[in-house]
Order: C-alpha cells, then structure tokens, then sequence
C-alpha cells in the first residue's frame, strides 16, 4: 500500500513535467527569438571532451580502489557523440587540491519536496572535501520560479563568510538550478566576483518541451510527497522552464564574460533510463529520442560554453540518489538510478581547476 503511493506520487512528480498526451509538445507560435540548431562549434562552444574524459577515467579508477558505491567503468560512464577531439595525453594530478575552489550545487525542480524523503548520506560533501575541495547544497525553492530563485542564489553567495577575497566559488546548476543560476549571475552583479565558474549538469538551459502543456497545479502535487516541507513558492516553476521562455531570456540576458561556463550534458544510451521515467522520455522522443527523460542533449549546453561530456544516464540517476536509500523502490521503478555520483563531482572540480588556471 505505501509502495502503491510512492509509485503513485513519484510518477505525479514525473508528470508534472511530462503533462497531457496529444497535443504537440512544441506547439506552433510566432512568439520566440529568431533560433538555429547548429554544430556546438558554431555557437561558441570549446569541445573538451577528450580531456574531461581522461580526468574522469583517471578519477574513476582511483575511486574504484577506494570501493566507493555505484562504480561503472568509464567506457560505460560517459556516452561519445560524434568524433572526440583527441586525446591530450597528459597526466592527471590525484593530490589533493589547494586552490581553495567550492562547489555550490543548486539543485532542479521539486527538489526541496523529496531532499528529506531521499536521506541523502553526505557522501558526494565527504568525499570531495577528502580531495581539498568545500562543498554546499544551496538550497533555494523547489516549485519557485527562477526569477524568484535567482534572488535566493544571491542572498547565500553574499552571506558566505568567505565571500572576501578570490573568486572560489564554482556554481553546479543541476536541471533547472542553471537557469537559477544564469539569471542570478545576470540580475546581481554583486555576485560576480565571487564565481569562478558557472557549470550546467544536465540543466535545463533552453528549457524542456515537456513543460509547454503541463501546469503549475501538477507540479504542486510534490508538496503531498512524504516529508515533504516544501510550499507553493510564487507558483512559477513550470513557466520557467518552458523553451520559449528560457530561449527568449537567453536572446535578452548576456551572461557576463568575467565568469567561466562548462557544459555537462546527459546523453543516456536507451537502456540506461528507468522504468519509471520512461513515459516521459518517450513523450520527449516525439521531438528528440535524444534525451534523458526531462531534457533534450543540446538545450542543456550553454551557448559559448566549454563542453566537458556526455553523461550515460537519465536525468534522475546523476542527481538524484533514490537507490542509495529506498532499494526497493529502486530496484522495482528506478533500476537505472545507480551512477559514480562522487567521482563526477570530483572530475568536475578538477578539471575546472585545471582549465581556470591554463587560462
């Protein structure tokens, strides 16, 4: 009986994106910014994809030795689209890091609803501070806009007690924490000079199609999840991450040059999505088939970003640790759920530490 309400309640949150079936998923319109779908190389995008890869290989075999959970191999972690440029061959430094850099995760949709649900176990935060990097979970509203969240993002950065000083601060906008995140960097120069880098991990940076026939009151129903605390927040959730509203705040909003952007896409090959999550990712397969169940591969880069990858998994397991805590659950609706979530962090952290100082 309370296995039947998860599933039910899960599915719901799944849902609230993935709206009503029928009507097209990208519906006829005049009112959106001239768009093109080019080669990334084309719109400004650095292809680092050959060296992230060596980073994170290396990252994954050292992790393996210290038996962390979800180990998969690296031919198996990352998905390669096309030609990657080649290899650099250089080495990988494993010592721990002294720049001094932080990572701050703002995490996507609904998330305030289900963190307490998730017990999360603090491993990703344990294990990155082993190799000298800070790490938080900037917590900002689950069901808010990201107008509204973006002004939260703010308020944490300038709270920071170690805001004086070089910029440290690396931003990790899972889902649609990118879009918090580019419209926080945006609206509050005052931020600026405490970020070292903006990254999207599987963001929503143009948007997701499923959210043009879903609604605000679906969404809502997360605030009925188990322990959930989260409120209605200013009921702008779903508004943002429609395309049409993501791609015109891109084509009116310049992200600041003084900040370094990557791009982390998720790339998953068909049989690594769940069960659960495979309605909507058909759903999004009417537009592409190339997607991770929330989000389509190309609307997660930033334009005039550096590229670091391909992530072989859906939308959930990079971010979202359901099997680590409900194996049951897990193991029924969310089989692919499992992924070396510490060790993408870590290649995340060291190859941005890497980049900013080549520069």
């Amino acid at each position: 009986m309370i296995r039947d309400r998860l599933r039910g309640l899960l599915a719901g949150g799944c849902a609230a994106l993935a709206g009503c079936a029928g009507a097209p998923l990208t519906p006829f319109t005049t009112d959106t910014p001239p768009l093109v779908l080019a080669p990334a190389s084309l719109a400004g995008v650095r292809d680092e994809r050959a060296r992230f890869r060596e980073v994170y290989c290396a990252v994954l075999q050292a992790d393996r030795a210290r038996e962390l959970p979800d180990h998969r191999p690296c031919s198996d972690a990352l998905t390669t689209v096309g030609t990657e440029p080649a290899a650099s061959g250089r080495p990988v430094p494993l010592a721990a890091s002294r720049a001094g850099l932080v990572a701050v995760v703002v995490p996507g949709f609904g998330y305030e609803c289900v963190e307490k649900w998730l017990q999360v176990s603090g491993t990703v935060a344990d294990h990155v501070g082993r190799q000298g990097y800070g790490y938080q979970m900037l917590r900002v509203d689950g069901l808010s806009s990201s107008g509204n969240n973006a002004r939260q993002i703010r308020d944490a950065i300038v709270a920071r007690a170690d805001a004086a000083g070089p910029r440290r601060l690396v931003l990790i906008g899972y889902s649609k924490g990118a879009p918090d995140i580019l419209e926080a960097v945006v609206a509050y120069p005052e931020v600026r000079d405490r970020v070292a880098a903006v990254v999207s991990a599987a963001g929503a940076v143009g948007g997701s199609p499923l959210a043009n026939d879903a609604e605000q009151w679906m969404a809502d129903l997360l605030r009925h999840f188990p322990d959930s605390t989260c409120g209605p927040g200013d009921g702008g959730a779903v508004q943002s991450m429609r395309p049409g509203v993501r791609q015109a705040w891109l084509a009116q909003n310049p992200l600041p040059r003084d900040i370094r952007y990557y791009s982390l896409a998720t790339y998953p090959q068909p049989d690594r999505v769940s069960s659960l999550l495979r309605s909507s990712w058909r759903k999004l397969g009417a537009v592409d088939a190339r997607n991770d169940s929330q989000v389509i591969f190309y609307d997660q880069v930033l334009p005039g970003s550096t590229l670091l990858g391909y992530i072989n998994a859906d939308h959930w397991a990079i971010a979202v640790p359901v099997a680590r805590s409900h194996t049951t659950i897990a193991s029924t609706f969310l089989q692919q759920n499992g992924y070396p979530r510490e060790a993408l962090l870590e290649s995340i952290m060291r190859f941005v530490e890497e980049d900013l100082q080549r520069q």
